[in-house]
């Protein structure tokens, strides 16, 4: 069978990477989270004091754009790809809510938004790959097969994302992640530099009152239409 791109758009916290992680393992393909890179580069930019809630040095972020290297590597224990940055895993540093609160800023950066592009491209160009964005279905791969794009309302994304921080012993409140849910989206759809929106023919789903296990057949029965066409 003829491999595929599947490109995963959509609004922070709606469960992009975890649907996408899931059906690259159900079909054998490659995953790639491109949140996971800008996330990245924002961490680069943190502990090299280029950013914080008073400064943004974004002339030195672009000046040493050629000194993030990010990877994935695959952790058989964990089930899915983790981050690496210039060699280092820095899958949990990235994952909290502070970083969360600059990645958007950092995103929407030209220079930065070009570097990672073209890594993207590089990923999926033999296709049989997955991968969840911000701009996959309308930059990265305009052409892609299956185009999915996923909202959920601002206040059942930021109970998810509150959720999954408390699991994970961060002290955060809910008003805070709803507070950067809301800043994210409105960062995100505004930029100049590919703005988060719908491709014409993307699928939209709104998964506010789905499951995981209803999402995700219900995106299988997609990607089954698309082999049969």
């Amino acid at each position: 069978m003829h491999k595929i791109t599947i490109a995963i758009d959509g609004y922070s916290s709606t469960g992009k990477s975890t649907v996408a992680k899931e059906l690259a393992k159900h079909m054998r393909y490659t995953y790639v989270d491109t949140g996971a890179m800008y996330r990245a580069v924002t961490y680069f930019a943190m502990t090299n004091n280029l950013i914080g809630d008073d400064h943004f040095d974004v002339v030195a972020l672009v000046s040493k754009l050629n000194n993030v290297k990010i990877s994935f590597k695959f952790n058989p224990i964990a089930g899915f790809a983790e981050v690496y940055l210039n060699g280092e895993n820095i899958e949990k540093e990235i994952r909290t809510l502070e970083v969360s609160s600059y990645v958007s800023k950092v995103a929407a950066i030209p220079e930065v938004r070009y570097q990672l592009v073209k890594q993207q491209q590089q990923m999926g160009k033999d296709k049989g790959v997955v991968m969840d964005g911000r701009d996959i279905g309308t930059v990265v791969f305009p052409y892609a097969k299956l185009k999915i794009f996923m909202t959920a309302s601002p206040e059942k994304r930021a109970k998810r994302r509150f959720d999954e921080l408390i699991a994970r012993g961060d002290n955060v409140t809910y008003k805070d992640v709803l507070k950067n849910v809301q800043e994210r989206d409105y960062i995100d759809s505004h930029r100049e530099d590919s703005p988060l929106r719908k491709a014409k023919d993307a699928i939209v789903i709104d998964n506010t009152g789905l499951t995981q296990e209803e999402q995700f057949k219900l995106i299988l029965r997609l990607v089954e239409r698309v082999f049969k066409s």
